[in-house]
């Protein structure tokens, strides 16, 4: 059994391509572990907000030294972090939107980059990642191709994720690709090509 975190960040709801290649990851690692259980977290659905200077100065404030509005303001934070920490998989969808992520996903991303929480620093300054021991499967899409060609040098999504999640410690990723969507004589074909790439390790 395994605890899944299906995080959705497209905005085009059920015709997306991004949360259609999630959601079938999610259906092959239940395969995989049967009586696995499943959280989702829409990014869009939930108007994920984004940082506030409130938010972020609470960040730096040692847990002792917190007043009461100063933990109303970090509750979400709170909550997406000890959600993240709680899954022992997580399912990312990332569709490729102006050669990077939604700013939905990047939203959730600085709520949940903590120092002291999520990331510290060893003894020689260098950064150690604390959300460890997790599987990452990241469902991306676009309607260009930018695993390979001229395309490859505008993808801000795979490689971005990569240095991030590694840096918080999740350094086990796998990125699944439903590419060239929009691309006639290959867009036939995509989502059935990217879903039979599919293999949960």
């Amino acid at each position: 059994m395994k605890q899944i975190l299906h995080i959705k960040s497209s905005l085009m709801g059920k015709q997306s391509y991004s949360i259609k290649l999630g959601d079938t990851i999610v259906e092959q690692i239940q395969d995989k572990y049967p009586g696995s259980t499943i959280e989702e977290l829409n990014l869009v659905e939930l108007g994920l907000p984004h940082l506030t200077p409130e938010v972020l100065g609470t960040f730096f404030i040692p847990e002792e030294q917190m007043t009461e509005n100063d933990r109303k303001s970090i509750r979400l934070s709170d909550q997406l972090v000890e959600q993240l920490m709680k899954a022992d998989i997580i399912v990312m969808g990332a569709p490729l939107i102006n050669f990077t992520i939604p700013s939905s996903l990047k939203a959730w991303i600085d709520h949940i980059t903590r120092a002291g929480v999520t990331f510290g620093y060893g003894e020689d300054g260098r950064p150690v990642g604390k959300v460890t021991g997790k599987k990452v499967y990241v469902a991306m899409a676009s309607g260009g191709i930018y695993s390979e060609g001229p395309g490859k040098v505008n993808d801000f999504v795979a490689p971005y994720l990569k240095a991030f999640l590694g840096f918080l410690g999740m350094t086990d990723l796998t990125v699944f690709r439903a590419e060239g969507l929009k691309v006639p004589g290959v867009k036939e074909m995509a989502m059935k090509k990217a879903i039979s790439d599919i293999i949960i390790d």
